[in-house]
């Protein structure tokens, strides 16, 4: 026997609410924490766009231009800068000088920083003392630090005083090839040393001292802990440090601006260096915001290289 279906009444629900989607709420607990993350983010997000992604497309869309502001003139010149940047016969040597100092700053610094994160790691007097004597150039202004060192470095300045003092007559150091790169290493150096102290400080006393004990009972040196248990267990650090300081040394400017401007004999021309002599002092702003582009290309493979390589070298990362 068939039943008719009684059609269904919507007497007793209704229309759904203002601010509903089929009888639920729009503002869910978890709408809500999305909207919150967001909001939080807002700042450092447009922080980013405002002073990194917009100067960064600028910057390439200035390096098919060619701008004089003294001039006036403003026009577009195709790829012709980077055909210059290919022909440039100086640029050969400003790229060496770059390496020289990148590769003898991230040595230098990553060795003794290291070196002395160790040291003040043991448990001995007066070593608070010392981590804020090591550390306080990190909160030095730049440039005072390194007019500070000029001075020093002179022919007749306090290192070759002390020098003389001893028998030995110090070099021009600021004006010789063979000692104006390894006196800007230097400097930035003794300037940053103590941020990657205290960062490697950190990491080793994060290291389990159980591990050194049984590495004692089983017979290890002190030399074999350092590279069977304290390097593996720190290398996230290591990691961190040298892509810092890889970055830095690649973005140098002050130091050569303050010390050298790039002599003698353009043997301390670092790219960041050529490129402010070209923007600003020979108004190339074309031809600067190539090298620009340059510049962040090489920070951008090279960061991308030691990100990778952390696979090989870098513990729980293999």
């Amino acid at each position: 026997m068939k039943t008719l279906d009684r059609p269904r009444s919507t007497a007793t629900t209704g229309p759904p609410r203002e601010g509903t989607r089929a009888g639920k709420p729009f503002w869910t607990s978890r709408r809500r924490d999305q909207l919150a993350g967001y909001l939080f983010i807002a700042p450092q997000l447009l922080g980013t766009v405002v002073f990194v992604l917009i100067p960064l497309g600028l910057v390439v869309w200035y390096s098919f231009h060619e701008w004089n502001v003294l001039a006036g003139t403003f026009h577009s010149v195709g790829t012709d800068n980077y055909r210059k940047l290919l022909d440039d016969p100086k640029l050969p040597g400003v790229l060496r000088a770059t390496a020289y100092f990148s590769v003898g700053l991230v040595v230098l610094n990553l060795s003794l920083a290291l070196a002395l994160a160790v040291l003040l790691n043991q448990k001995l007097r007066g070593s608070v003392v010392f981590r804020t004597l090591f550390f306080s150039p990190v909160v030095v202004s730049l440039v005072a630090w390194t007019i500070v060192w000029g001075f020093l470095l002179q022919k007749n300045g306090g290192i070759n005083a002390g020098l003389d003092l001893i028998g030995i007559k110090g070099p021009n150091w600021l004006r010789s090839e063979g000692t104006s790169m390894l006196s800007a290493i230097v400097v930035q150096c003794f300037k940053n040393v103590g941020l990657n102290m205290v960062l490697f400080l950190a990491a080793l006393q994060g290291v389990p001292r159980e591990l050194y004990e049984a590495a004692t009972v089983d017979g290890a040196g002190r030399w074999r802990q350092f590279w069977r248990i304290t390097v593996p267990l720190i290398s996230p650090t290591i990691l961190l440090t040298s892509i810092i300081t890889v970055v830095g040394s690649l973005q140098v400017f002050a130091q050569i601006a303050v010390l050298t401007q790039g002599g003698p004999s353009g043997s301390t021309t670092v790219l960041v260096y050529y490129l402010y002599q070209q923007a600003f002092t020979f108004h190339h702003f074309g031809y600067g915001a190539t090298l620009s582009v340059l510049l962040f290309l090489l920070v951008l493979v090279l960061t991308v290289i030691q990100w990778q390589m952390r696979k090989k070298w870098v513990f729980h990362e293999s």
